[in-house]
């Protein structure tokens, strides 16, 4: 059987002889075929390349998002959930309430979770969002006793930091773990701004800022605070950090050993903080699991992005919000813990 290679191959034409009066348009005609024959193989195999490049960047994204396999078998044995709170403790982070609370979802409803490890570097972040990741983990406590008729421990583990919104977290657990080294408290609350009314006049800058409600532009920093104004904005915060006070007094009880120096945004190192009863002893995620939860099986249920949210995320800092991030400037005027 022959095959037709045509679609492949260029037709061949036969020139006629030299001294024949249509030589030259049959030469013509030949070298247009054989450019646009050409130009064909360059755009079927500009097709395949793209094509190729095309399937294994979808075979990338494939392999990115499949579970780790060991993960997978460890899962149907008892083990230790480990859910790391790192970074900033802000919306669309890694330590966003949305992950954390869906990573600890996933471990209280596998029956094979003997227990929980918070391991935390953080320095803080949105009190909103510490807020939520707190009443989550006491709902989901209550839930899991009610339902199952005991209870599932839940450790914190600090790293580096465990400070403001990251120790609002911490003791939402039932015991906290530090390293010696560790940073741990900073109990307070915090909203940036600067001034530029100042420099403005002496540059003879005039500020032109319209609003409806005379405190509208109340953290603007082109424009004065008033006495008024000031007073406000620190009844806020000090509202919020008995708020944050509060959740701490409840999470430690009798262990707090300080006084008001706990609260007063200082913070300390791990040994300092055993001390003071802000933790309850030192140690690693590993000796937790090991010694309190009795399972050295550790199996990390963190809720890692996937490739095209980085790609996205990366990209947005490209146009300036990671930028904005990066200085602070885009949390100015909002608390922090």
């Amino acid at each position: 059987m022959k095959l037709n290679w045509r679609f492949w191959k260029t037709p061949e034409t036969h020139l006629p002889d030299p001294s024949h009066p249509e030589w030259e348009r049959a030469l013509i005609n030949r070298l247009a075929l054989e450019y646009l024959a050409e130009q064909r193989r360059r755009q079927r195999w500009s097709l395949i390349l793209k094509l190729g490049l095309l399937l294994y960047l979808i075979g990338l994204l494939i392999v990115a998002n499949l579970p780790d396999l060991s993960n997978l078998s460890k899962l149907s044995e008892d083990h230790t959930a480990l859910i790391e709170v790192k970074g900033l403790i802000v919306p669309e982070a890694d330590a966003s309430a949305d992950r954390i609370i869906a990573a600890l979802r996933a471990a209280f409803e596998n029956r094979h979770v003997k227990g929980i490890i918070l391991r935390i570097n953080s320095p803080g972040g949105s009190p909103v969002q510490a807020g939520y990741i707190y009443q989550e983990i006491k709902r989901l406590k209550e839930k899991y006793k009610k339902e199952q008729g005991r209870d599932l421990p839940v450790y914190a583990v600090a790293m580096d930091l465990c400070a403001s919104g990251g120790y609002y977290i911490a003791v939402g657990a039932d015991a906290i773990y530090v390293d010696q080294a560790s940073l741990v408290g900073s109990i307070g609350v915090r909203i940036d701004s600067f001034g530029f009314q100042k420099a403005m006049e002496e540059l003879g800058i005039e500020r032109r800022l319209l609003t409806a409600g005379v405190n509208k532009g109340i953290l603007d920093p082109f424009s004065p605070l008033t006495e008024t104004q000031r007073a406000f904005v620190q009844g806020v915060l000090d509202r919020l950090h008995q708020q944050f006070i509060a959740a701490v007094r409840s999470g430690r009880g009798d262990r707090l050993k300080g006084g008001d120096e706990l609260f007063s945004g200082l913070f300390w190192s791990g040994d300092k903080a055993v001390e003071l009863g802000l933790a309850d002893g030192l140690g690693s995620a590993s000796q937790v699991a090991r010694d309190l939860i009795g399972t050295e099986k550790i199996v990390e249920y963190t809720k890692k992005r996937d490739l095209l949210e980085t790609f996205a995320r990366r990209f947005g800092a490209l146009l300036g919000l990671g930028l904005m991030e990066s200085l602070g400037l885009a949390d100015i005027g909002l608390p922090r813990y």
